[in-house]
């Protein structure tokens, strides 16, 4: 793509992040969510590719139904109410933004589109899609927490982490584990919201961290199907033992960094007398594990199946910057001490 237009189309994706997160007037969040939906368009579809072109087609109808949804909504909180501000949303009106900000998140059961679209797209666009793209809808969830109802939350967030450990299960692409990974991730956060908003935003930051490292280790490996795994241990070893390690993060294992959320969560939900829903995510929990474990076997403890008729893969030096790989990395493995100074 050219400089400029690259360049025009990320300072779009900024701004529309930045304008709904200073705005409380739902026309301009409108348009900050509109604006982050049109800059991505062209990144996802620069390959000139018939998958990249159906992914693009597919998340635009998805994102223009939600952002359609938003609009009526708060035009008729607007027309009911006669005033415009996202704290103060009647019954009937939140209940429909809450199905169109699950829409443009990838929640479940409207979560349908995002393994699809993740597919068909490079990885460096995927990695906003997962990361940046669900910043402007998760502070429109934090602002109007209050306004939310807890039972649509509950049962969306149960559906999410239930159906994004169940159907990553029989995935060999790694951009479809991590949008099954996502939608997990996701309903861990639904269903924390109402009660504790701060750690809903804590998981959220978390999960940032976390995806940003697995992405970018793809990135630097050229991978994106659990077959190509194996080849990669013999050129890049400490990378993919970090990416081990990454993985079980990913999946919530202490001492590593991805155990926070799910330990305070889980623990919140315990003090609220709410076991049924703490038992049901951390039994949802293993099904994510099973395939985070299945990438971490593949990975460290597998040889390719031609690997004893050719020879070893050269380690050639990589022309691709490590900084922001190897910040991610770091922070996604050992910010697990510095948990008792998160609480405070």
């Amino acid at each position: 793509m050219n400089p400029y237009a690259l360049s025009i189309m990320l300072s779009s994706l900024s701004m529309g992040t930045i304008l709904v997160l200073s705005s409380s007037h739902w026309m301009l969040t409108w348009i900050g969510l509109e604006m982050n939906t049109l800059a991505i368009i062209p990144l996802m579809s620069q390959q000139l590719h018939p998958r990249s072109t159906e992914a693009t087609m597919k998340y635009f109808l998805t994102q223009t139904m939600a952002s359609a949804l938003i609009l009526f909504s708060a035009t008729m909180n607007a027309w009911s109410s006669g005033q415009w501000e996202i704290k103060e949303m009647l019954p009937m009106q939140t209940n429909m933004l809450t199905i169109a900000l699950a829409m443009k998140l990838g929640m479940a059961p409207v979560h349908f589109w995002l393994p699809e679209v993740l597919q068909g797209i490079n990885l460096t666009t995927g990695l906003i899609l997962s990361t940046w793209q669900k910043i402007a809808p998760m502070t429109v969830i934090y602002l109007m927490y209050n306004s939310l109802n807890p039972s649509i939350l509950t049962l969306m967030g149960l559906l999410s982490a239930i159906i994004g450990g169940w159907g990553g299960l029989n995935q060999t692409q790694l951009r479809k584990i991590l949008a099954y990974s996502s939608v997990a991730h996701l309903g861990w956060m639904m269903t924390i919201t109402v009660l504790n908003p701060k750690l809903m935003m804590l998981n959220f930051l978390v999960y940032m961290i976390l995806t940003s490292s697995m992405f970018l280790t793809m990135k630097h490996l050229k991978t994106t199907s659990i077959n190509m795994l194996p080849l990669s241990w013999s050129s890049t070893p400490v990378m993919m033992a970090i990416s081990m390690l990454t993985l079980l993060s990913l999946g919530g294992l202490p001492p590593t960094t991805g155990f926070i959320p799910k330990w305070l969560i889980l623990q919140e939900l315990t003090k609220q007398q709410t076991i049924t829903t703490a038992t049901v995510l951390a039994m949802s929990s293993l099904l994510s594990l099973f395939f985070y474990l299945r990438l971490t076997y593949t990975m460290t403890m597998t040889n390719s199946s031609n690997m004893l008729i050719t020879t070893s893969t050269w380690r050639h030096k990589s022309n691709q910057t490590s900084t922001l790989y190897s910040l991610m990395t770091i922070t996604s493995i050992m910010l697990m001490p510095l948990t008792p100074g998160v609480l405070l």
